[in-house]
């Protein structure tokens, strides 16, 4: 079937995959498909991907059916998560050179972009020099980390990175990295095809608001890509949210993302792509657009995307890109059926219907984005989970605990239950988005001229996701009424959203510290699971910039804010109302102060003009050379025994149980993130390498190295293991002996006895960001199978990437009904040739010996491929040897 079509533009001849004709000589109709769809049809197309092809062709929205193979078209990754996946890049040319192979056989096959975004900590805040101190301590605890990229980029074709001090992934992507329409030469063909790519972070669903089709992977899948693989995934239901009405004046994108994060997760989407449209569609701006879909990950969605329309070329024309590539993308995806058309709609699986005009101000809170609360609301929301169940709306206490206050020591001030220690404006979500920032900074200039100010005790910083948002602020001389309320620069980076808020005041600490308060933050971040904010912060909310701002000048979250004063200035109380800018005030702003030339300055020659960056020495060659000494790279243990033919040897026999979990276990919970504690397992090995405390940096930054990642695996403060009930935190009962002790600790005694190990838990296991190392991190602690009630997608793919087997209980069975407590050993009748979701029975022995079902999920025949290689990299390596031969 011949399904090329040819297109001129800009005086130039392409070729491109065309769809209707595909579609229509299997008799069907391409304006059926949802636009999410037609992408991956398209891929399927230009892969020859033929059987797959037909299935989705014959795609039923009411029943999908069937596995796709996604083939992105570039794969993008920040240095948290790239850093790991760099080096197991790198560790595998190690294992080909072993093998008999050449190292470049370990190569990208595709475009590869590592944006440093995630190092920087709010160590310094609240000063003009904060930018400066920050940057400066970045790049000396990140040294070692850097040095290995800027091997890696001179070591591999078709890589880049955007060095430190540039913006956060998901913005510089928006802005600059994503063509939308991409061309290739391949037999003498300048072909045509859509954008698409996997990143090694959830929001890189970002890119959906600019309809550039893609999703986070962990770093494992993410390397597969990398190196030619597939990803696979089941065929998706598409959820279409049909957009009506028009956002009131008082709300934002933020409020409209916080009420959508609530309505979908509510509507079970978890897994799924979310697809918008309808008559409201067009009437939402594309920044508006990106907050949402940067959102995807907290309602649970693999994507949430918004199909290409005029919307997209206006932003790209504002964004800078050439005129040359906008006329390409309208006439390719208008030629191919990606432009949106509002006069045809697609079948979707469902329609969810969304009003904009039922959107209100909103927080979300105090432990999870999905729990969405009016700004009306929060203050006496927040004193009814001081004493809800503890929980993930509730801490358990009592109702004297909201009057609790402690003095702060050598003050003359006083800390109460619910006062606010961190207000930060941070995180891409909202920081890629003008018409919240230029809220935001009016706001900041009607407190300054009413004579309000930020508490001492609030901890307050502003961590823009480009350089863009400084640009535009400064521009219009809104930045030193934010800088006069504390809002200074500190830094070009995630920060407080993933948890790199840095220490708070020591006085203020140690009053947490010993009073034990619940004191809370409010950020303008997608994250605030409980330990990920900060250590000591039990209860932190999720707001738009402007309202960030609201409540640092407040001081607490026990103010209800729209009846009560924030605070007190010469002229008397000093309301909400009395701050907030216009819609027309904002529009205006951004009209005046944000064009193309802005973002043209801002990305120029944006890969080398770093100096500090640049001056960067490192090693030559294509192999890299290990130091034993580093404490933030090595050679991960992944490799050690590999052969080139598998052999399989999968035991999954008298597995004790390493922990057992309640539901909502995140990969913030799991995989090592934020402060090294100066006791934990992970603090002792970096004393044992002669590190003092102020060296230790944090989990994050660590990631490239698996002795100290290991460590910290199921190391977060507020994980609750069943087996320890009396215990928060990473311990467990070593279940030979009755001790208690670390996970790490248990996991090392178990290998000892030559014991492999189970996780039990709940639903929804790994919900949040896309960290691999919460798989690899549980794979080198002994871990070869999970029994859960449900996963989250990304991290069950990266379980089975490491070889761990994902089972799940069936329908109505849990740990409960099965009266299964932990202290038993399990045996999983798994045969060597496993079919997808096949039942598997599960032989358990301990003081009330069963059997029961569960179902195996491997989701595809790939997953079944990767567990009999003991994993997806052992099975790339095997695969570029036999290439080689």
């Amino acid at each position: 079937m011949d399904n090329k079509k040819k297109l001129t533009v800009n005086n130039e001849q392409y070729t491109f995959f065309d769809l209707e004709s595909t579609v229509s000589s299997l008799g069907k109709d391409i304006s059926k498909y949802p636009y999410s769809i037609r992408i991956l049809l398209e891929s399927l197309i230009r892969h020859n991907e033929s059987e797959d092809l037909a299935d989705l062709v014959n795609y039923d929205a009411k029943k999908p059916d069937g596995v796709i193979p996604f083939r992105p078209s570039r794969v993008i990754l920040q240095d948290f998560t790239g850093v790991p996946a760099i080096v197991d890049l790198a560790a595998m040319r190690d294992a080909v050179v072993k093998l008999g192979g050449k190292p470049q056989l370990i190569n990208p096959e595709i475009p590869v972009t590592l944006v440093v975004d995630h190092s920087v900590q709010v160590d310094c805040a609240g000063k003009q020099t904060s930018l400066a101190y920050n940057t400066e301590k970045e790049f000396e605890r990140n040294h070692e980390r850097y040095q290995f990229l800027k091997w890696a980029q001179q070591a591999f074709d078709n890589f880049e990175v955007v060095p430190p001090e540039t913006g956060i992934i998901h913005q510089v992507n928006l802005e600059y990295l994503s063509d939308v329409v991409l061309t290739a030469e391949k037999a003498g063909e300048k072909i045509l095809f859509p954008d698409s790519l996997e990143g090694t972070d959830s929001h890189t669903t970002m890119i959906n608001g600019l309809g550039v089709l893609g999703w986070g992977v962990g770093g494992i899948e993410a390397e597969a890509a990398i190196l030619g693989e597939a990803s696979y995934f089941p065929t998706p239901e598409v959820i279409g949210v049909k957009i009506s009405g028009q956002l009131h004046p008082s709300t934002n994108a933020t409020d409209l993302a916080l009420h959508l994060t609530q309505l979908l997760r509510n509507e079970k989407v978890v897994g799924k792509f979310v697809e918008y449209f309808g008559e409201g569609y067009q009437k939402l701006n594309l920044s508006d657009r990106a907050t949402i879909a940067n959102m995807a990950p907290e309602y649970g969605a693999t994507c949430g995307y918004f199909p290409i329309d005029q919307e997209t070329l206006k932003y790209l024309r504002l964004t800078g890109r050439s005129e040359e590539q906008i006329a390409l993308v309208e006439a390719y995806t208008k030629a191919n059926h990606l432009f949106y058309d509002p006069t045809k709609e697609a079948e979707y699986s469902r329609i969810i219907h969304l009003n904009l005009a039922d959107i209100q101000p909103a927080l979300a809170g105090p432990k999870r984005p999905q729990d969405r609360i009016p700004v009306k609301e929060v203050a006496e929301n927040f004193k009814t989970t001081l004493t809800n169940p503890a929980g993930p709306q509730g801490f358990g206490l009592t109702t004297a605990e909201i009057q609790k206050t402690a003095v702060v020591k050598d003050r003359n001030e006083k800390l109460q239950t619910g006062d606010l220690a961190l207000a930060a404006i941070t995180s891409c979500t909202n920081t890629s988005n003008p018409s919240v920032m230029v809220a935001a900074g009016l706001l900041a200039k009607n407190a300054i001229e009413k004579g309000l100010a930020v508490p001492d005790f609030v901890k307050t910083s502003l961590a823009p996701g480009s350089k863009i948002v400084t640009s535009y602020l400064e521009k219009g001389g809104l930045m030193p009424y934010l800088e006069q309320l504390g809002f200074d620069l500190v830094g070009y980076g995630c920060t407080t959203c993933i948890g790199n808020s840095g220490p708070l005041d020591p006085a203020i600490e140690e009053t947490i510290k010993e009073n034990d308060l619940v004191v809370s933050a409010v950020l303008s971040g997608n994250r605030n699971f409980e330990g990920r904010i900060h250590p000591l912060i039990k209860a932190n909310y999720l707001a738009s910039p402007p309202l960030v701002i609201a409540y640092a000048l407040a001081g607490t979250v026990t103010k209800d804010l729209t009846n009560e004063p924030i605070g007190s200035g010469p002229a008397g109380p000093v309301y909400l109302e009395d701050l907030w800018p216009s819609n027309k005030e904002v529009e205006n702003y951004i009209a005046n102060y944000l064009e193309p030339e802005d973002f043209t300055e801002a990305y120029k020659d944006v890969y080398h003009s770093n100096q500090r960056w640049n001056q960067i020495e490192t090693s030559a060659g294509a192999v890299y050379s290990w130091d034993d000494a580093s404490t933030y790279i090595a050679n991960p243990p992944f490799f050690e025994d590999l052969t080139e033919e598998v052999t399989i040897n999968q035991d999954l026999s008298n597995l004790a149980v390493l922990a057992k979990f309640g539901d909502t276990v995140t990969t913030d919970h799991i995989s090592p993130a934020g402060n090294i504690g100066l006791d934990s397992p992970a603090g002792k090995y970096l004393k044992a390498a002669g590190l003092t405390y102020k060296d230790f940096n944090s989990f994050g930054s660590r990631r490239g190295n698996h002795e100290v990642m290991m460590r910290g695996t199921f190391g977060n403060i507020r994980l609750q293991n069943q087996l320890t009930p009396e215990i928060t935190g990473g311990y467990t009962k070593y279940l030979l002996t009755g001790e208690e002790m670390s996970i790490y600790d248990a996991a090392m005694k178990y290998q000892e006895n030559h014991q492999n190990t189970v996780i039990l838990t709940g639903k929804d296991y790994g919900m949040g960001s896309s960290r691999d190392w919460a798989a690899k991190g549980t794979a080198l602690l002994g871990v070869k199978a999970v029994l859960a009630e449900s996963y989250e997608r990304i991290h069950r793919s990266n379980l089975v990437m490491m070889g761990i087997v994902p089972f799940e209980y069936l329908p109505g069975e849990n740990a409960e009904t099965l009266g299964l407590t932990g202290n038993e050993q399990f045996s999983f009748d798994l045969p060597d040739e496993p079919t997808i979701q096949q039942l598997v029975t599960v032989s358990v022995t301990g003081e009330n010996p069963l059997k029961f079902q569960v179902k195996l999920r491997f989701d595809a025949q790939a997953d079944i491929d990767y567990w009999k290689n003991q994993g997806i990299l052992p099975l790339v390596i095997r695969k570029k040897i036999k290439e080689r031969a």
